[in-house]
């Protein structure tokens, strides 16, 4: 029996294959997963490193050899558990969504962008945008993209692209400040369930959690309210 249900918790097909073969086997070697399955060895190595990584399968040796077992299935809670919240999240955002297109008199285009290929795409888009404004991040870019936010900032800086961001108080220090203006927010900010970042007519939403999701929103009207309120925590609340 294979439990397609795991591909909700991030799982490939293939991976769930491998697990649900596992968890009917009890302890098993490769040779037991490659007589049940019939895939090739190096596939099923491939795919139980990659259950490793994610927690859901655990290796022993005996006399030598490894074997495989499931996890505690509470692994499988806590990645549930961590679903809800990431959508809770998501939830708590749906209101300001719903006050933003009824008050909005232009038509809208509307995007939504998943992984970090996805993030990728909007710092990309902002490139093409002398001044970027930004509220509630924490740097997320350059610890979580290290490699890309290196070779990114050169060319934002060649570009002479202006930075105006609004971060939170935890916020790590930034090494370069180059065309980058910065005020910190208070503490009670810290709770913001997403980053804006608003440049040109775009506002986009980012949840920089376990599993990135970004949506974006393209009006000249609700742009400009959100640069204006941008500058009123400029002006008044950050320091």
């Amino acid at each position: 029996m294979e439990f397609k249900q795991l591909e909700l918790l991030g799982l490939t097909k293939g991976e769930i294959r491998v697990y649900s073969a596992v968890l009917n086997l009890g302890l098993s070697s490769v040779n037991a997963i490659h007589k049940k399955l019939g895939l090739e060895r190096r596939t099923i190595y491939d795919t139980i490193n990659k259950l490793m990584e994610k927690g859901f399968l655990t290796n022993i040796k005996e006399k030598g050899k490894n074997y495989y077992n499931c996890a505690p299935l509470s692994k499988i809670k806590e990645e549930i558990t961590k679903k809800k919240d990431e959508l809770e999240k998501f939830e708590k955002i749906i209101p300001k969504m719903e006050q933003i297109y009824a008050s909005s008199k232009q038509p809208t285009n509307f995007e939504i962008f998943k992984g970090k290929e996805g993030i990728k795409a909007i710092f990309e888009d902002m490139l093409k945008y002398k001044v970027n404004y930004f509220i509630g991040g924490r740097w997320y870019i350059t610890t979580e993209m290290p490699i890309y936010w290196k070779h990114y900032n050169k060319r934002r800086i060649k570009k002479k692209v202006r930075w105006v961001n609004l971060i939170l108080h935890d916020s790590p220090k930034l090494t370069t400040k180059r065309f980058i203006e910065i005020k910190t927010l208070p503490k009670e900010f810290s709770g913001t369930p997403s980053i804006i970042f608003i440049y040109g007519n775009k506002v986009v939403n980012v949840l920089w959690g376990k599993e990135l999701l970004a949506f974006s929103i393209e009006s000249e009207d609700i742009a400009e309210n959100y640069r204006k309120y941008q500058k009123y925590l400029w002006d008044n609340i950050a320091n």
